[in-house]
């Protein structure tokens, strides 16, 4: 199953290069803007990704809340949310109209402020 598309695959690996790539050199990761929104139609479950590790390409970055007010920064197995059902057992769906208008750490303050992401 594909979690997103081609064009946002691309962009999540590369973030994933730069940072690092930048870790590498000793210097601070860039804090991106996500580059998807991924639901559950049927489970109030939200994550935000901002990059996929080149060298684990199954292990992406970004904001989860799995609805439990809760909601954290941390690594995600994409292998695992390809396997995620809600609970009328629908897959989990790409937002195709999500556009960030800022960084991660911004939509992660306002999560933890609000207890879940509002993107």
């Amino acid at each position: 199953m594909q979690l997103f598309t081609s064009e946002q695959h691309k962009q999540l690996l590369a973030n994933g290069t730069t940072n690092r790539d930048r870790q590498a050199k000793g210097l601070n990761e860039l804090d991106f803007k996500p580059v998807v929104k991924l639901f559950t139609p049927d489970a109030g479950a939200t994550w935000l990704l901002t990059e996929i590790n080149p060298d684990e390409p199954d292990i992406a970055f970004g904001l989860s809340d799995l609805g439990m007010q809760c909601p954290e920064l941390g690594y995600i197995s994409l292998a695992e949310l390809a396997e995620v059902r809600g609970h009328l057992g629908l897959r989990i769906e790409c937002d195709l109209f999500f556009c960030a208008d800022k960084p991660l750490s911004a939509y992660a303050e306002e999560a933890r402020q609000k207890g879940c992401i509002s993107a």
